[in-house]
């Protein structure tokens, strides 16, 4: 078992060699970010900063070690209205299978939602009177297998598809995640959104129709006009490291839970962030949840490069289906502060079967 342990800890840190610091220089240099927003809203309540404790389906989205622990399947539905106000909504399918004793199988889909775009042109700003919907779309398959009560690893490839009006681009993308746990202590580590560069290829969204200068020697020479096509470059994914640890305080008999978090976050073309976020819960029924995530500038509203303003809060109610039973219900609500905007809104439901 511990060469097995070993092995992914040394993928990991393998892999993290390619994490540079992080950079604001290099902000916005990379492409496909929406693999950093996360559509489940149990997690979203905590900014994500719970690498060392996520369980279930949602640790495709954080650290996949996480998708281990679960009883026997488990369904996740979630819809986010992402900075409300600017018509964007992020939704979320997971589904999670038990396969072994150990072993764990995940699928997790997500699509970002952009709405109806109006089609503009340079000679009619005002948009010709018809719109396009952009398709962003990215499907994870992951494992995740548990060493012992103490250790899991999990790894995810994720395929990713974005298409908008006549260009389109595709990629592949692997995550790799560990957990270990103690009876109250946990760290966890992650590295997500390892893959090759991406490009938007096809169609004829890269060029368009251009006229030559008007010939004065000659004016009776006409205005020649002719297709140009522009060439776009690739561009590399956002890659990003995640270090986190938490620690359980429990009360009358274990009925009460607080679990405080910390976390590192090192993103490749962007800040670093650092947060700290707790969680309550009694008797794993009623669940209240709060974050911090700082970075660089994130008070100076001049300086400040990010719309979510660090704040992040959330809600959880899971009951059983029937008494006595494993089989669990849970609704998951979560907000995020922002500004400009109004937020940004998550809410889903979970079926432990």
């Amino acid at each position: 078992m511990k060469k097995y342990i070993t092995l992914a800890l040394v993928l990991i840190m393998a892999f993290s060699l390619k994490v540079e610091a992080g950079n604001p220089d290099r902000q916005g240099q990379a492409g496909a970010y929406e693999l950093l927003l996360n559509p489940w809203a149990r997690s979203s309540g905590l900014k994500g900063l719970n690498t060392s404790r996520i369980e279930g389906i949602e640790a495709l989205r954080i650290n996949n070690a996480g998708l281990a622990f679960i009883n026997k399947t488990q369904v996740v539905l979630a819809r986010t209205m992402y900075l409300q106000g600017a018509d964007i909504g992020l939704n979320g399918l997971g589904l999670a299978q038990r396969i072994s004793e150990k072993g764990v199988l995940g699928l997790s889909l997500m699509s970002v939602d952009f709405g109806e775009i109006p089609i503009t042109t340079t000679e009619i700003p005002e948009g010709i009177g018809a719109t396009y919907k952009p398709l962003f779309f990215n499907m994870g398959i992951g494992y995740a297998h548990k060493f012992s009560d103490r250790i899991s690893t999990g790894v995810t490839l994720r395929v990713i598809s974005e298409s908008g009006q006549n260009v389109s681009a595709f990629g592949a993308a692997i995550d790799a995640g560990i957990q270990y746990r103690l009876k109250k202590l946990s760290l966890g580590i992650s590295l997500r959104n390892i893959g090759i560069a991406m490009k938007f290829n096809g169609g004829d969204g890269h060029s368009f129709i251009g006229s030559s200068p008007p010939n004065e020697a000659d004016p009776t020479n006409g205005i020649d006009q002719f297709t140009v096509a522009v060439i776009p470059n690739s561009f590399e994914l956002p890659t990003v490291l995640n270090i986190g640890g938490a620690y359980d305080f429990k009360f009358a008999e274990d009925a009460h839970r607080v679990t405080t978090m910390v976390n590192f976050t090192s993103n490749s073309f962007s800040k670093d962030q650092f947060g700290v976020g707790l969680e309550y819960s009694m008797k794993e029924m009623f669940m209240f949840r709060v974050a911090y995530q700082y970075e660089d500038g994130i008070f100076d509203s001049e300086q400040r490069t990010n719309a979510h303003t660090g704040l992040a809060a959330g809600l959880s109610v899971q009951v059983p289906i029937k008494k006595g039973s494993d089989t669990k219900l849970g609704i998951d609500y979560a907000y995020q502060t922002t500004s400009p905007f109004n937020g940004t809104h998550s809410i889903g439901l979970r079926f432990d079967l």
